[in-house]
């Protein structure tokens, strides 16, 4: 048999989620220095361009809130209560004035006993208990207090008892308490450890109308009976000590006998005892103008509590936290369907991110970028530096060919930074054997490049300054971008050349690209060229037969130079010692043929003259690119190194020309 229910799972025609911003965002962040599982938290807190987050879904879980307390008040019951008084006391009072065959004597004591009635409601109600009433509108007035009382009692422990039991008779009401006597048992006796599954079932089978929400064992019936009662007693602890006063006083009317509150005693305690781990003793500050009855009150403590729990589960503070902790149903319940459908949106990607391959866990169990992730992140800070480079966003790139040499006679899918020339034929093909139709209609993924044979490799040295100035000063993050940018142009494009990446600070290191995007900022001071600049010609001269380029991205003079026993020497203001042992690495890859240019950061004067002497003495170049366009300076700087028979500048310089790179 087939069941049916209304579909919530938004819209069931909206495309699978995009990782691309996600990933765009967490790479960011990672670079920043956070780690890959905090980044996507982050991510996940902030949302995307469409896309609510957590801060936002728990902006309204607490707005919620506080509109349930700034609206409402607890008195709604004692209201109910004083009106029905009221119209009895008035009804009875008319009654009197006009029967002219009542005695004078009997009608004065009438009259009296309603002339002196206790100002306070519960005690008037007592007073009224064993009254004759004359009027007929007036005792069934009265009578509705007691059986508004059973009711809103009732209400407080089974949501919906109020509205199900009203206009009650006598045989419902005793049915009612059997229910409880019932109740009662089963209670004491899973208490002891003696019930089984078939009392459980008994019980069910002769009181199931009284449980809609049709428990399915003995600890979902508990659950649901523990959780209403002790926000019934939470609403007791947030009313004023006359209000718990006055109610426990007109608690002994319900029903018009002290029976019920008997009954509903015994089960608080019972459940009490069984559920000790439910808030039992919570209150909450109600302050506005409109009055909820006992049942509607409880049900306002149950909704603090369940926006209580949003709010914990939204903000993912324990260890362990995922977006699968989030109840679908209590936020579309508090909030709505969209703000479930946000929700879910945010568990479908948190589970895309962790199962698509882009984050993966490495051997201390901490996430990392996946190399699969690492490449998707430079594709897009590539496509970022052909965007500036093209002088305005969304313009047409510009292709040069033949610049990697001579045809193969092979073919090979086109990638982002290709600029080899179409293999026609192949590309046709591709489109016709996945269409088939006419005309013919080319795809991306249709389109072969021809296979060239690279006319000169290039071993590409990266020189980039990790010294504490750079993270003080905001670098640290357009440095990881930049290499990025050039690992993934020469991982996809040039794939005959050698990039090495070398991050110098008070000592220099070679890194993997993963590593360099993960290092987190350093505070040591120094600025070691000597040492990146070792590293950069042992890397030259492991491939002899390449070109090598090398390019430095710094903000600052050299500050410390290796020692003959491998330490590191720092001195500043810089040491003349430092600087010649600098200069002379430096010359060293000049006599290897290097292409060496500098992209010097910062507006220090200072810096600047030295940077423009160093390049002058190697027939290098310097560049001072303003952050955003340190990519873009970078990448085309390693691209005008590979042109054969043109210049940098003459490739480059309407580009740079128009933006005063050149200093």
């Amino acid at each position: 048999m087939s069941r049916f229910r209304r579909y919530d799972g938004g819209d069931p025609l909206a495309p699978p989620v995009d990782l691309s911003e996600a990933l765009d965002a967490i790479g960011q962040d990672v670079m920043a220095g956070y780690s890959p599982e905090r980044a996507m938290r982050e991510f996940l807190r902030r949302g995307g361009t469409d896309q609510a987050g957590l801060d936002d879904l728990a902006r309204r879980v607490a707005e919620r809130r506080r509109e349930i307390l700034q609206r409402n008040n607890l008195d709604g019951t004692m209201r109910e209560v004083r009106e029905l008084l009221d119209k009895a006391v008035l009804a009875e009072r008319g009654q009197l004035a006009r029967d002219i065959t009542m005695d004078d004597a009997d009608r004065d004591f009438r009259e009296m006993v309603l002339d002196n009635l206790p100002t306070s409601t519960p005690a008037a109600v007592g007073e009224l208990a064993s009254y004759d009433w004359q009027s007929a509108e007036a005792r069934a007035a009265y009578e509705e207090i007691k059986d508004l009382l059973g009711r809103e009692l009732l209400d407080q422990r089974f949501a919906g008892m109020k509205q199900a039991l009203e206009g009650a008779t006598e045989e419902d009401r005793q049915a009612v308490a059997e229910m409880l006597s019932d109740l009662n048992d089963l209670l004491e006796k899973h208490a002891r450890g003696e019930d089984t599954d078939e009392d459980f079932r008994d019980f069910m089978d002769k009181h199931g109308d009284f449980f809609p929400e049709q428990p399915k064992d003995m600890d979902e019936l508990l659950d649901s009976l523990a959780q209403r009662a002790a926000a019934a007693q939470r609403m007791l602890n947030s009313m004023s000590e006359e209000q718990r006063r006055e109610l426990m006083e007109l608690s002994q009317q319900a029903f018009g006998s002290p029976q019920l509150m008997e009954q509903l005693a015994r089960m608080d305690a019972n459940l009490q005892a069984l559920r000790p781990g439910e808030d039992w003793s919570g209150s909450e500050s109600f302050e506005g103008e409109q009055g909820m009855g006992l049942g509607d009150g409880t049900g306002a403590l149950q909704d603090l509590a369940q926006l209580d729990a949003l709010a914990d589960q939204l903000a993912q503070s324990h260890s362990g936290a995922r977006m699968d902790d989030v109840d679908l149903d209590a936020l579309a319940r508090q909030l709505g369907q969209d703000a479930a459908v946000a929700a879910k949106t945010l568990q479908e990607l948190e589970r895309a991110l962790r199962d698509s391959g882009y984050l993966k866990r490495g051997s201390d169990g901490e996430l990392r970028l996946s190399p699969k992730a690492m490449r998707q992140l430079g594709k897009a800070l590539l496509r970022d530096v052909a965007d500036r480079m093209s002088g305005r966003a969304g313009a047409r790139e510009t292709r040069t060919t033949g610049l990697a040499g001579e045809p193969s006679g092979a073919s090979r899918r086109w990638e982002f930074g290709d600029t080899e020339p179409w293999d026609v034929p192949r590309t046709i093909t591709n489109a016709v054997l996945r269409d088939g139709g006419s005309p013919v209609r080319i795809q991306v993924d249709d389109i072969e490049v021809v296979e060239t044979e690279a006319r000169t490799q290039a071993a590409v040295a990266l020189l980039v300054d990790t010294s504490f100035s750079m993270a003080m000063d905001g670098r640290w993050v357009p440095m990881k971008r930049t290499a990025l940018a050039l690992h993934q142009l020469v991982r996809s494009r040039f794939r005959g050349d050698d990039l090495q990446l070398i991050a110098f600070g008070r000592h220099a290191q070679v890194m993997e690209i993963e590593e360099l995007t993960a290092l987190d900022a350093r505070w040591d001071k120094g600025t070691n060229l000597h040492h990146g600049l070792l590293l950069a010609n042992r890397f030259f001269r492991k491939h002899p037969n390449a070109q090598p380029v090398l390019l430095v991205v710094t903000d600052g003079e050299p500050t410390a130079h290796l020692e003959a026993d491998g330490e590191v020497w720092f001195s500043y203001p810089p040491h003349p010692l430092t600087i010649a042992q600098s200069v002379r690495e430096l010359d060293a890859a000049a006599r290897l043929g290097a292409q060496v240019t500098f992209f010097r950061l910062g507006e220090d004067p200072g810096l600047a003259r030295f940077i423009d002497s160093m390049a002058r003495r190697v027939d290098g170049r310097m560049v001072s690119p303003e952050l955003d366009d340190l990519g873009a300076a970078v990448v085309g700087s390693y691209l005008g190194s590979r042109g054969p028979g043109s210049s940098y500048r003459e490739q480059f310089g309407d580009f740079y020309g128009g933006r005063g790179f050149w200093a």
